[in-house]
């Protein structure tokens, strides 16, 4: 299990930290500390705070992922998804809301807005050369084998 601290602001000291809403989740939703209903209309994007700020420790990174029902249900997802935090930066949370659906869309305080998942990074570090090694597959892509 890996520890991550987390400081509220005071626009979210009554907003819940982020959290597994089932045993098995991967991620853990992250809500809105919006200080008034803020729309996002049709067509369009916000930047929603979510009143913390976290240290995820070195060879870490946090992605912000949409939540599947507000996507099936609203069209709302992360803009930039997945979003990444990176292990030093210590400012606020922040969640890209898009509107991609036909109707604006409120998000209240409070709301449970997207879902961020603690992945471990590998670092790596590039070799040139003047070929790679051949593969079955090659230099295909795109549709290349003619399935959809």
């Amino acid at each position: 299990m890996v520890k991550i601290q987390v400081k509220r602001h005071e626009h979210g000291k009554d907003i819940p930290l982020p959290q597994y809403m089932t045993e098995h989740a991967a991620g853990m939703d992250l809500f809105a500390a919006v200080y008034e209903d803020t729309t996002i209309p049709k067509k369009s994007h916000k930047l929603i705070p979510t009143g913390i700020s976290i240290a995820i420790p070195e060879g870490y990174e946090a992605q912000v992922r949409p939540r599947s029902g507000l996507a099936l249900k609203k069209g709302i997802s992360v803009l930039n998804t997945p979003g990444t935090i990176d292990a030093d930066y210590r400012g606020e949370v922040g969640v890209i809301l898009v509107n991609h659906g036909n109707e604006d869309f409120t998000v209240k305080r409070g709301d449970r807005i997207a879902q961020m998942i603690i992945n471990e990074i590998v670092k790596i570090k590039f070799e040139e050369v003047s070929e790679l090694p051949e593969s079955k597959r090659s230099s295909g892509g795109f549709g290349h084998t003619g399935h959809n």
